[in-house]
């Protein structure tokens, strides 16, 4: 994979789309930044380890400083990542092992063509959003815990553990807007009935979630279930979320364990890439664009 060097402003909102579902990788650079030119021959590595799902860019500040104001870059190096122009993350400096290490934290779920699209445009899988140290599950099994079921097509699963219901909380490393979720799980004792609350400051007990009133609760089908089908959430209802607990009530054959195969969440991060800032780089100052 060779690393794509944006030569002036007017290409980094292209190039930048060109990269769509895949992770944009972009490097703020300097030619007169030591650590800049260290860190180089790493980034070139990485581009070639990571092709598969990520695309890699070098934009010189120097040359492209519009691009940089926009993106508010003042020092260097800064990597920015981006999936379809939402930005996702940064980080300064010259640090090799931080640098992959977020790029095997954000590249997520990619798909046998190396993308990870989401399938509702202008959002994305949030997988590699979640923090996982933020995320509990009340009654799991030991053998078949909740970070089972956070990967698609995994032979590993979620199983509740002295009865059907399973309380759910999923913490995020920023605050992100929520359009559908994707529940997987076999016909005879997949969930059934689901209730969603979110930003709680505890993980509710399972009299709590009983009584509380729910922002949304889903009556999941056995094809929803078998097919892992897209399920539309109330979007205005879940505009900013810091952490979203499910109550699972029950299952589809009302048996005493509960399975869940996989569970995927689409949306957008709160804080993401201020399109204007697209526009006003277009041209140059003064230009009409």
């Amino acid at each position: 994979m060779v690393v794509i060097v944006i030569e002036d402003d007017s290409r980094f909102q292209n190039e930048l789309g060109n990269a769509a579902n895949n992770l944009a990788v972009v490097d703020f650079t300097a030619s007169w930044c030591g650590p800049c030119q260290r860190i180089a021959p790493v980034f070139e590595e990485l581009s070639n380890k990571y092709s598969r799902g990520a695309v890699f860019f070098k934009v010189d500040v120097d040359r492209c400083p519009d691009t940089a104001a926009s993106q508010s870059v003042n020092s260097m190096p800064t990597f920015i990542f981006y999936r379809n122009r939402v930005k996702l993350a940064r980080i300064q400096g010259a640090d090799p092992q931080g640098l992959e290490s977020k790029i095997q934290e954000l590249i997520g779920n990619v798909s046998e063509d190396g993308s990870s699209d989401s399938g509702i445009p202008g959002h994305i899988d949030l997988s590699s959003l979640i923090s996982k140290a933020d995320c509990e599950c009340l009654n799991e099994s030991d053998e078949h815990p909740f970070s089972h079921c956070l990967t698609p097509g995994s032979s590993q699963y979620l199983e509740s553990d002295c009865d059907e219901q399973l309380i759910i909380s999923i913490g995020f490393s920023q605050n992100v807007k929520l359009h559908s979720i994707k529940i997987h799980g076999p016909l005879e004792n997949g969930p059934k009935t689901v209730k969603f609350f979110i930003n709680q400051p505890r993980t509710l007990g399972f009299d709590q979630a009983e009584s509380m009133e729910p922002i949304q609760t889903l009556e999941l089908s056995p094809k929803e279930l078998v097919e892992g089908a897209v399920i539309p959430l109330r979007y205005v209802k879940f505009q900013n979320v810091q952490n979203l607990q499910m109550f699972v009530k029950d299952n589809q054959s009302g048996s005493d364990v509960t399975r869940i195969n996989y569970i995927g969440l689409v949306g957008s991060p709160l804080s993401t890439t201020n399109m204007s800032d697209f526009k006003r780089i277009a041209g140059k100052k003064g230009e009409s664009h």
